[in-house]
Parts: C-alpha cells; structure tokens; sequence
C-alpha cells in the first residue's frame, strides 16, 4: 500500500512495488472487465449506427441493460442497493462500458458519477435511502444541473435563485441550466441556485416524478452536437417549482464544494472513460492498415504508418499506467480513512480531494491523447476515414467533447498547478525544500561521472528525478518573482502543467513496467519511447518558461540547468524502439 499524499510523487522516489496496475487486477475486477466488455460487443457494437443516428430511447434502454447487471451501482455502498465495490473497480467498470460510443459512455458517466456521487457523499441518511437505490438499479437516472448560459468554469455566479415559501416548508426555484446530460430521460434531479442573496450557490435534489407540479419543471428541445449524439442533452428550466426544504442537500452556501469535488470524481472517471476508446481506435486501425494495400503492399508496412500505430499503442499503455496508479491511490486513502474511524462518506470525499491534483493531470493527459488517437486513426485510414460508412470520424467527434467537460482541458491545466502550490503553501506538501536544494545543485559543479545504469529501469528513473528538478527549478523561481500573483501568469502555468503531467504519466508507465516485465518486453520499448518524448516536451515548456520571467545570469544558469537535468548517458534508438514496438502490434493485429 502507497502511503503517499497528493502530488507528493514531485518530490518523492516511489517505489514500483507500491503501485497499482493493470496486471494486478483480482480475479473479481477480471470478472468484472469481462463482463462489461460482453456487454459492449454483443448489444453496442453492433448498433453503433442507432447512436449515430440520435437514437435516444436506444441510449436509455442500455443504460436500463446496464443497470440491471448491476454497474449503476458499483461505487454505492450495499446498504443503498449497490454492490459497493471500492474506487478501483468504478474505475475499471467506467473503462470497458465507455470505450464504443461517446453516447453511452456520457450517459453511463453523468449518472454514476455526478448524477449519483453528490447524493452519496452529501446526502442525509434519508436521502440517501430515498434515491440511491432506484439510481443504483437503473429504476431512475439521474442528471446535474451546474452550468448556466452565463456561468460555465465560474459556477458561482449562477443566476438560479431560491426562496423559502412563507409557511417554510418548500424552496421555490427559478432560473435555467444548460448543457445537461440525460435530461431527457432523467427523474432524479441534483441541481445548484442561491438562496435569496446569499455568497455562494447551494445543492438540492429532487424527484421529477414527485413535483407538485411537473410543469413547473421543462425542458428545451435536444441539442445537436458536434459528437455524443444520442447523449441526451437539454437546457432545463425551473419555473416557481416547489421542492420541499428536505430536498436541501449538504449545507446552505456548500454547493461550490459538492460541485468541485463531484468533478475531481468526475475528471480521474473521464480519463477511464477514454482508455477502451483508444484501445478499439487502435484495433480498428491496425487491422484497417494490415487489409488495406498500396503499391501491392499492406501500408501496415509502411513506415509512416508504423510511425503513428507505435505511438498511439504506446500512448494507450501510457494512459492505463496513470490512471490506474491514481485509483488506486484513492482507494488506499478511503481504505485507510475508514480504517481510522472515519465514515466511507467522508472517506471517500477526503480521498478523491487529496489527490485533486492528480485527477486534474489524468483528465488532461489522457483526453488529450484519446482526441489524438482518434485523428491519427482518421489518417490511417486516409479518405475513407473522412465517411461516414467508416467509424474513425464518429470516434474523432465523440473525442473532442472530452477536452471541455469535466471543466477544460485550459482550466485543469491552471488547477493542477495552482492547487499544488495552495497546498505547498499550507504547509500540506513540501515543495520549497526540494526547490532549494535544486537551486544549490545548479551553484554546484556538475558531477562528470559515468552512474551505473545496469540495473533493470535504473537510467529511466534517474531522468524522471531530474525531470522533477526541472519542475522545481522552474516552479521555485516564478513563484519567488510572482509570489501571489502566480495565478495571473496563465502561460507560465499551462508550461509548468506539461512538464507535471509529463513527468507523473511517464513516471508511471516506467514504473508499470519495472514491476511487472522484462527489458526486452514491447512494454519497456513503450515506456522508453514514452519517455523520450516527454523529455523532449519538458525542454519545451520549460525553455519558453524560462525565457518568458528570467534574464541575465539567472536565465543562463536556468538553460544550463535544463541542459544538465535532461541529459542521457545511454540515449535511446528512437526509431529502432518505434519500429520494434510497431512490427509488434501489427504482427498481433490488436493492442
């Protein structure tokens, strides 16, 4: 068990035996893979063109099916009607039901996380009896309300307003809300307003079905979009509807909080949600590239193409790596809250909070890389990846939504930063110490010593330390030059958010392979070439880091720094492990 805390892997050597992978999975989460995957093959593969088509009633019936084998219910505890099967498995569940459709996949993950996790973690016991065992069976489904035409990344300024009626038993609710998956077909209803003139916006949740007056509640016509286009997705109006004052949920003026830590869930289940997705974009283009013939020849054989199919694998591998590191970070957290005494419901939202940073690089890193999966599978196709008639240009649209929900790729960037250096500054997290101690090293003379690089990984490791030098150098320096001011300085953020990112997804990839194959494995030539590429796109963002707050001496002494903290020994074959990784999957002719 990890007993790391949040965005400590900066500055701490972890070790591979403490981190959760794929090949660790029980015999119950195979099972439990197996079984979504089944589901998907046999009922949504096959009617993938109903989805495309803006079959709505197709979604809700799957969405029905699903329930009824029990995965509605995976994260809710057994005494609310759910199998209560812990973080890692919601995780793996999110993973294999979300991979053939952005449809169902939005359906499945507005429900199970904020459709239902606001309830679980915020809700009365009698809430939590009223609604969660209908959610956990499919017998309902649920739907958020936050957004609003004016109020998107800044929830707070929302226009919703509340008022308690004069005899005190009901709130009267008035405004609209938009963007608002499954709000065709939902019945239970979490949705955010302010009460009278109060700061911040307040939670509450209600039955549709159990309105006085169901007219009071209404709904635009469906939204045509871009992709996900049999996800139900409505403005919603509030029209003096009535709620009774039990419907309140968590504490009046605590809304900001249920919203943001619903989509901490929310963001580390987006990044699961495009793992099976790049895994199907990528059979779907190997096979494509091994029957299609150019020139008389398979253009799997070409080594363009060769090109793309070892980083979209490797890029995938990469993907699972972080993603299930992180879960089971959280896991371990709730396991060890609870173990103290504290209850699953405060466990849970302790767990996910504590590691906010790392669900923030995850939703990220990993939409980003779906998004590019699915064009390079376009390319691979060539013209027919343009048709309809082929799935590349469906997978392309279903991605592209990825990057925004769950808050923006942009505004995650910014939060995972920002809420590492919030909590370096509580006190929380020791990130001065480390940066100073790389500030004395740079004033120091370089060592010109040969290390011993024979250990299985050891070379790897040794540049992910140097690279969490770079972070610190850069970090330690513009936060001594912004100070408070760090949070206008959006550039600089989104630089040092890169050099994150690449340095925790890579981190686990090596780390993932350190623990469970061999140094010729196609898996350590991926975590190799992974590697690779992130120190390259660390250079990057730290030059134009560097350059952009730093002059004179200290610029030059920052750019040597960079040179030395981003050096090999043994520098890789690049095109020798593509082509290695490459010959690999085509021969197999899936991931």
């Amino acid at each position: 068990m990890s007993t790391l805390k949040g965005g400590e892997f900066l500055i701490k050597e972890i070790e591979a035996k403490n981190i959760f992978t794929m090949e660790d999975f029980s015999e119950e989460q195979k099972m439990l893979r197996d079984s979504a995957r089944e589901f998907i093959d046999k009922v949504v593969v096959p009617n993938k063109e109903r989805f495309e088509k803006k079959d709505y009633a197709f979604t809700e019936e799957c969405m029905k099916q699903i329930g009824e084998m029990g995965f509605l219910g995976i994260a809710v505890p057994e005494n609310y009607g759910g199998l209560g099967l812990g973080f890692v498995s919601t995780m793996i569940a999110c993973d294999y039901i979300s991979g053939a459709t952005g449809s169902l996949a939005t359906a499945y993950g507005a429900h199970t996380g904020i459709g239902t996790l606001p309830i679980l973690l915020y809700g009365t016991e009698a809430q939590k009896q009223k609604y969660l065992p209908d959610l956990a069976a499919g017998t309902k489904f649920g739907a958020y309300c936050l957004t609003e035409p004016d109020a998107g990344s800044d929830a707070n300024s929302g226009k919703t307003r509340a008022k308690l009626s004069e005899d005190g038993k009901h709130y009267i609710i008035n405004g609209q809300k938009m963007w608002i998956s499954n709000a065709g077909f939902a019945d239970t209803f979490t949705f955010f307003a302010k009460i009278d003139d109060d700061k911040n916006i307040t939670g509450f949740v209600v039955n549709r079905s159990e309105l006085e007056n169901p007219e009071s509640l209404t709904f635009g016509e469906e939204e045509h979009k871009l992709g996900i286009r049999a996800s139900s997705t409505r403005q919603v109006f509030f029209n003096d509807m009535k709620v009774p004052v039990e419907c309140l949920l968590g504490e009046r003026n605590n809304g900001f909080k249920i919203a943001l830590n619903a989509l901490n869930v929310g963001r580390i289940k987006l990044a699961a949600a495009c793992l099976d997705a790049q895994r199907r974009i990528f059979n779907l283009s190997v096979q494509y590239s091994n029957e299609r013939k150019q020139f008389n020849t398979p253009i799997s054989t070409f080594g363009a193409i060769r090109k793309k199919l070892a980083e979209m694998a490797t890029a995938t591998f990469v993907s699972e790596a972080g993603s299930y590191r992180a879960a089971q970070d959280i896991q371990d957290k709730i396991d060890a809250l609870v173990a103290g005494g504290m209850s699953h419901q405060e466990a849970e939202l302790k767990g996910v909070e504590e590691f906010a940073v790392e669900c923030s690089i995850l939703k990220v890193y990993v939409s980003d890389i779906a998004q590019k999966a699915a064009d390079e599978g376009i390319q691979i196709f060539g013209g027919m990846g343009f048709s309809e008639d082929t799935p590349m240009e469906a997978a392309w649209r279903d991605a592209r939504i990825s990057r925004i929900y769950e808050g923006t790729n942009e505004i995650n960037r910014l939060l995972s930063v920002g809420m590492l250096v919030k909590r370096a500054f509580k006190g929380e997290i020791d990130l001065m110490s480390p940066a100073m101690a790389v500030g004395k090293e740079l004033m120091g003379i370089p060592s010109f010593e040969t290390p011993d690089y024979s250990e299985f990984m050891s070379e790897e490791k040794a540049i992910i330390a140097n690279l969490k030098k770079v972070f610190l150098m850069v970090s330690g320096a513009a936060l001594q030059k912004y100070m408070m001011e760090i949070e206008k300085q959006q550039h600089l953020l989104i630089n040092a958010s890169e050099i994150l990112n690449q340095i925790y997804m890579a981190e686990s990839a090596i780390l993932r392979v350190e623990k469970n194959f061999g140094p010729d494995s196609i898996e350590a030539a991926m975590a190799q070439l992974n590697l690779y590429k992130a120190v390259e796109a660390v250079i990057a963002a730290a030059k134009e880091g560097i350059i952009s707050f730093a002059e004179g001496d200290e610029q030059r002494m920052m750019l040597s720094g960079l040179r030395r903290f981003t050096k090999y020994t043994n520098q890789p074959n690049v095109i020798a492990l593509t082509e290695k990784i490459a010959k690999h999957f085509v021969e197999k002719n899936s991931y």
